[in-house]
């Protein structure tokens, strides 16, 4: 699978009026993957990421699931270039012997080199991660419940070298980091067996302060 992407249409965020866009993959086909993203694994796997419906979805009637397993499978949106703002997703961990983890990524240049923050049902707690040369780096963990078969909202604003990490509307993570500048794209994350579905992706310009 593709581990770079080219932007094209770039929508970059660093500064002007507010904005945000939410994507909740109901226009696109049920069993492909969604019109307009990148999917591929960091490391070694065959993830699957396919849009399916799902009548509990928070916006039904599809969701994107990952129902593949991989090192760490990520899917991000091929026309985002973002420095500075946030990006928020509703996922629900189904399943997963090793793993049930759901995540956001962010300043993604390629497979290889992004931020990701994901939460781990059965680990019950939130990280938060570099990823640089294939290789990931831990930032930090936090204790933080997030129950298997319901939904939850991770959401990461990240303004500069601030990174500040939510989980169901709780600060979790605040810190500050420079290992990764620049514009960069934006996605989902899983790792190992985790079988995760995603809804309403939501991503916008930083928050006022």
């Amino acid at each position: 699978m593709k581990r770079g992407i080219v932007i094209m249409a770039t929508t970059l965020l660093a500064a002007g009026a507010p904005f945000a866009q939410t994507i909740g993959f109901d226009t696109d086909a049920a069993g492909s993957p969604p019109t307009g993203w990148t999917c591929g694994v960091t490391g070694r796997g065959n993830p699957r990421w396919i849009v399916e419906p799902d009548a509990g979805a928070p916006s039904p009637p599809n969701v994107l699931l990952q129902s593949g397993s991989g090192t760490f499978p990520w899917c991000v949106r091929t026309n985002t270039a973002v420095v500075d703002g946030f990006v928020q997703v509703k996922f629900k961990p189904i399943k997963g012997r090793e793993d049930q983890a759901g995540g956001v990524v962010w300043r993604w240049k390629d497979g290889n080199n992004y931020y990701v923050a994901r939460a781990n049902a059965l680990e019950n707690n939130v990280s938060l991660y570099y990823t640089q040369g294939g290789a990931r780096k831990t930032l930090k963990y936090v204790d933080a419940p997030a129950a298997a078969g319901a939904w939850h909202t991770l959401r990461v604003e990240f303004t500069g070298k601030r990174i500040v990490v939510l989980l169901d509307g709780k600060t979790v993570i605040d810190l500050e980091d420079t290992h990764l500048s620049g514009p960069g794209a934006l996605g989902v994350w899983t790792k190992a067996d985790s079988f995760t579905a995603f809804d309403d992706f939501t991503f916008g310009s930083p928050r006022k302060p």
